[in-house]
């Protein structure tokens, strides 16, 4: 028997809703050489049932095990696999029929290319389409790496996958996120512009997870860079205080403690910080610093012109730089900057824009989020949506909040160009709540409700832990 071009495999765990669609938009590809392998995960659902009617498939391999998760399933799949390229898609999403043609022909066009993956229509739970996802033109367009392909939908060399040593088991969840890392390391990857592939957002989908999901995203970096020597990266806290700002919120109480807590706390938390500095003219703040931390974090004065609105972060920066270097004798590798205006962002996000910084290479990394709401702009005329489509979702159109309070630079480039955001801009997506940013009474009893929750969810554990 001669082995297919193209594996597919589907993994299923409780989708029996939109297993048959899955399965026959695979059976119903223009291309025909191809094996599908189907892995049920542990369902209870009754998706074995459907899975009988394709046991005799000449096609069709069918593999029932306990319920051991998706990298597992991954690996599995890896190991049955006989073709000279690899293909995911989950139970609940469908190919076009059109899918394994296009990408086995780029594959087989352009052997220096890994994988390629293509764009995709997100689709609701009837299968009604909501967008097509356009992605940039990876071979025309893109330099910086760091928005990975689908998980499900990308066609893989699978000697290289094997190379790569298949998927981590240690990771149940973002498996396409850690597999990416390692693989743009060693080989190129390539789109193609064609929607290929429907993605289908129900209740029951893993991406509403979204804090966990990014929680994961930022263990998978960690555990890149596992054996790269850590950068040298010192945090500055710039702080104007009450004196000079009566509206400061860095003294108001939430979940029981000041608001400057917090933001102090992530620093001293974040593995990735060599030291915590809080920068500030304000004598209270200096006082409360100093009695509350100790040597934990230094505290340096700076000059209250630095202090005053509307004076440039830079010169604070320049001054703080200046003086930490003359201290301890030596200059970071980089410049984190943290905002007690962000009480919810936490060590996790510190370290996550830290290792961003390092696997990337950028000049900075910003914490933002990413907007799917429709924005205006008034031309003098009236108001003119800055995306051209509510349904065309172009990768280069997307636009995104800068928020959680944290800009972080190499020193180097700080030294160079005076600024702490520019050159080429990595980023960070963080969680909603960490995006909370107090500008406002709203915000802050916003804040204080989301403290009080999370202070009453976990009453035999440290606060700061869980909000």
């Amino acid at each position: 028997m001669s082995e297919p071009l193209v594996t597919v495999y589907i993994t299923n765990h409780n989708y029996a809703r939109y297993l048959r669609q899955s399965i026959e938009s695979v059976l119903g590809q223009k291309f025909t050489d191809f094996e599908l392998i189907i892995i049920d995960d542990g369902s209870t659902d009754g998706s074995l049932e459907i899975l009988t009617e394709y046991e005799r498939h000449p096609q069709v391999r069918i593999v029932s095990q306990e319920n051991h998760g998706l990298t597992v399933a991954n690996n599995i799949a890896l190991r049955m696999a006989r073709g000279r390229y690899i293909v995911r898609l989950d139970a609940d999403d469908y190919f076009d029929e059109n899918a394994l043609l296009v990408m086995s022909n780029y594959l087989e066009r352009h052997p220096d290319v890994g994988l390629v993956f293509p764009d995709y229509y997100t689709v609701d739970a009837a299968g009604e389409i909501i967008a097509l996802q356009r992605r940039h033109d990876f071979q025309q367009d893109v330099t910086l790496y760091d928005q990975p392909a689908h998980g499900a939908g990308t066609m893989i060399r699978r000697e290289c996958l094997l190379a790569l040593g298949g998927y981590n088991e240690q990771f149940s969840r973002q498996d396409g996120y850690e597999l990416w890392l390692r693989f743009i390391q060693q080989y190129q990857v390539a789109n193609v512009n064609l929607p290929l592939f429907c993605y289908r957002r129900h209740p029951t989908s893993l991406t509403r997870d979204e804090a966990g999901l990014l929680e994961t995203r930022g263990q998978i970096m960690a555990h890149t860079l596992r054996a790269e020597k850590p950068l040298d990266v010192v945090c500055l806290i710039p702080v104007r205080g009450t004196q000079l700002d009566p509206d400061s919120v860095i003294f108001r109480q939430l979940g029981g403690r000041p608001v400057i807590d917090f933001t102090i706390e992530a620093a001293l938390d974040a593995q990735g910080v060599s030291e915590t500095v809080v920068i500030t003219s304000d004598t209270g703040a200096i006082e409360y610093v100093r009695n509350g931390f100790g040597d934990r974090v230094m505290v340096i004065e700076r000059p209250v012109h630095l202090s005053r609105m509307n004076t440039p972060l830079e010169a604070t920066v320049e001054y703080g730089l200046r003086e930490w270097t003359a201290q301890r004798g030596r200059e970071p590798e980089a410049l984190l900057m943290l905002y007690a205006e962000a009480p919810f962002r936490n060590a996790h996000h510190v370290d996550m824009a830290i290792h961003a910084l390092q696997l990337f290479s950028t000049d900075c990394v910003v914490a933002v989020r990413p907007h799917q709401e429709v924005f205006y702009q008034h031309n003098g005329a009236g108001m003119v949506a800055i995306q051209k489509s509510r349904t065309l979702r172009l990768e280069r159109e997307s636009l995104y909040r800068e928020t959680a309070g944290m800009h972080l630079v190499r020193t180097a480039f700080f030294r160079e160009h005076g600024r702490v955001v520019g050159g080429q801009i990595g980023h960070i997506v963080v969680d909603a709540k960490a995006g909370i940013v107090i500008r406002s009474e709203f915000d802050m009893e916003l804040a204080q409700r989301l403290a009080a929750r999370a202070e009453a969810r976990a009453p035999h554990s440290a606060f700061a832990e869980d909000v």
